[in-house]
């Protein structure tokens, strides 16, 4: 695959985690830069990155031949506005924020090779679930070159342009909702004599075989759930549902175009 050299624009959890996917793979750019208005930022991920350059202007990072747009939705089209000079039509441009579609994006920049990418977290080991789509403009080629890139960071795969906010929530965002939960059972099973080693190892291994037998078994969930007879939680799923319909939904409204 052919170097390039990276600018980010924005230098927050996203990039922390796209530099450290990078890292994982030992992948090697021409070069890599980024800008973020918080100087603390930048400082601390040259700190942790030394290689990258920390540039001063969105739009000397937006001069790079692939560059990621890594700031929220309503910076997005502000953003553009300051850069829009300092791209070509050579330069690849990839957002990684719901909400602003392609259609809008390219009636700002002068150029063709749009990308929309919905990035995950798990990335920063190398196991990203990413959804991507093109502006129809590219060729194959391009696409070629993008998906080789990104597939460092775990799986990416395209998708429509329209289906992106829906994965944001349950791909993106998914982690979130169980995390927490994952990281509280570890606390009570160390109050119920486990060792911190042996309540990580107990969760991880029947998480896996949990994710695999409601997804890779050939039976139905309603068979899977009722596999277990005592559910100690039980009661509560239906209030547990109703935060999900409510929370999801209602975000899910703020994000979709």
């Amino acid at each position: 695959m052919k170097t390039k050299s990276l600018g980010f624009i924005g230098g927050g959890r996203i990039t922390r985690i796209f530099l450290q996917a990078f890292a994982n793979k030992k992948a090697i750019f021409d070069s890599i830069s980024v800008f973020d208005t918080n100087q603390e930022t930048l400082q601390a991920l040259k700190l942790q990155f030394p290689y990258i350059q920390v540039i001063s202007s969105a739009a000397e990072a937006a001069a790079k031949d692939v560059v990621f747009l890594a700031v929220h939705p309503p910076l997005v089209m502000d953003t553009l506005e300051k850069i829009k000079s300092a791209v070509n039509e050579q330069t690849i441009f990839i957002s990684l924020a719901p909400k602003i579609t392609i259609i809008r994006m390219a009636a700002v920049l002068p150029i063709n090779q749009i990308i929309r990418l919905i990035p995950s977290a798990t990335s920063v080991i190398n196991h990203g679930y990413n959804p991507v789509c093109f502006a129809s403009g590219m060729s194959e080629i391009q696409k070629w070159y993008i998906l080789e890139m990104l597939n460092l960071l775990g799986h990416t795969f395209e998708t429509a342009e329209e289906k992106l906010e829906g994965y944001a929530l349950l791909s993106a965002m998914l982690p979130t909702y169980f995390w927490f939960q994952w990281n509280e059972l570890e606390n009570i099973g160390v109050n119920f004599g486990l060792s911190d080693g042996e309540c990580r190892e107990s969760i991880y291994e029947t998480l896996n075989a949990a994710l695999n037998t409601m997804y890779r078994s050939g039976m139905s969930p309603t068979e899977v759930m009722d596999l277990i007879p005592v559910k100690p939680i039980g009661e509560n799923e239906e209030q547990i549902k109703g935060i999900y319909q409510e929370k999801l939904t209602g975000l899910f409204g703020k994000i979709k175009p």
